[in-house]
């Protein structure tokens, strides 16, 4: 059972989201939360495997509230929940320990695969909204012909929202030889993280 916390200022948006999920099977929803404040109590006391954190929320806002529980539990994936025209906020997010951000007008299924996604380990990204946050990321230099085909490859993964795991199963490696092909091509891409590699990885055209 993947134990999902909310957290959003808009009691219908709360409200729709805990009847969503709590309609899966394989969800169970642990608490909702009004503010950021309060998403920090309850992730520390209830443990939650899955944060969908909005980002604008008033007294602690969902950027400081991501990264305070990501700081003291590592093992919480925060997904924000926001709206398209967040661009900077949904960077500073991202920036603060989120896996990824999905979009308030998404899809039920959308937001149920994003969960499932996030709770594998995985990074959900909008797709529509993945341009549009990259454009506000500073651009690297690093030319896509500079990645050898098995990085161009795991990194098409990555893009895909799979985790090392399933990537090293996909492609008859080790896990370990995922993540030296993943250290070589943040480098060589000029990124530092999952989700800079698959905005840029979307961006190029590659495993999209």
């Amino acid at each position: 059972m993947i134990r999902v916390l909310i957290a959003d200022d808009h009691p219908v948006v709360r409200r729709g989201v805990t009847e969503l999920l709590a309609a899966a099977g394989d969800i169970e929803v642990i608490g909702a939360a009004v503010d950021g404040a309060e998403a920090v109590a309850l992730a520390a006391t209830h443990r939650p495997d899955v944060v969908l954190m909005d980002i604008s929320m008033p007294n602690v806002d969902g950027i400081e509230a991501t990264r305070t529980v990501v700081a003291a539990w590592p093992e919480a994936k925060v997904v924000a929940l926001t709206s398209f025209d967040d661009r900077d906020r949904i960077v500073a997010v991202l920036d603060a320990g989120a896996v990824g951000y999905l979009l308030k007008d998404a899809e039920p299924e959308e937001l149920l695969r994003g969960v499932r996604a996030a709770a594998r380990g995985e990074s959900p990204l909008d797709p529509k909204a993945a341009r549009v946050v990259l454009s506000a990321r500073p651009q690297p230099h690093a030319a896509e012909g500079s990645l050898t085909a098995r990085e161009r490859e795991v990194l098409g993964l990555v893009a895909g929202g799979l985790a090392n795991k399933a990537i090293a199963r996909r492609m008859g490696i080790s896990e370990k030889t995922v993540k030296a092909h993943l250290t070589s091509v943040f480098a060589r891409i000029g990124v530092t993280d999952r989700t800079q590699a698959a905005l840029w990885a979307r961006d190029h055209g590659i495993g999209s």
